[in-house]
């Protein structure tokens, strides 16, 4: 696809959330978060690619003293549905006893961050918070649920906010659910 042919996605693109929308949800977010995690000095793991966004928007709502690392598990790889999970970084030893907070940009499936939270268990963290700008509201085969949720859309594919098309729009100001004649 060329720039422009990308550009039309956008234009096509219905807005669902606006930018204010968003901001109340981060700040509701960090009210959460604040609450549950003030005293706990956690350890933010920002998945990448797109919970980079999050965490860059959510970070400086949080009052308390943080830590920040990241963890790359991606299915989507710039494509439209995903695969199997593929590591790319994964923190590993520096999480053993501590409290981590894992964000990402949404909760789709729920494949990804099942698997992360399972892996910060797995690699010792003493206790594991996580949350979602992001969740579609469909049926999932896991059982995994975000401790702290944003927002909630329908089922559609999003862009916007950290949520990507072939990986452009990330930056969308607002978040767009764009037209099924554009997914491929």
């Amino acid at each position: 696809m060329t720039p422009e042919t990308y550009r039309g996605v956008l234009e096509r693109a219905e807005c669902l959330i606006s930018c204010e929308q968003v901001e109340a949800a981060l700040d509701r977010m960090a009210e959460q978060l604040t609450v549950q995690l003030h005293d706990k000095d956690p350890i933010v793991l920002a998945v990448m690619t797109g919970g980079i966004v999050t965490a860059g928007l959510l970070l400086p709502r949080l009052p308390f003293a943080l830590r920040l690392n990241y963890i790359h598990a991606t299915r989507y790889r710039d494509t439209t549905s995903g695969g199997t999970i593929e590591w790319r970084h994964r923190p590993g030893t520096i999480i053993q006893g501590e409290n981590i907070l894992v964000v990402d940009d949404i909760f789709d499936e729920g494949d990804t961050l099942t698997t992360v939270v399972n892996a910060c268990h797995e690699d010792g963290a003493a206790a594991v918070t996580s949350a979602v700008l992001v969740e579609k509201n469909r049926s999932r085969t896991c059982t995994y649920r975000p401790d702290v949720i944003g927002l909630v859309t329908p089922n559609r594919y999003l862009i916007g906010y950290g949520l990507d098309y072939h990986g452009y729009f990330r930056n969308a100001a607002g978040i767009y659910a764009i037209a099924d004649t554009d997914i491929d």
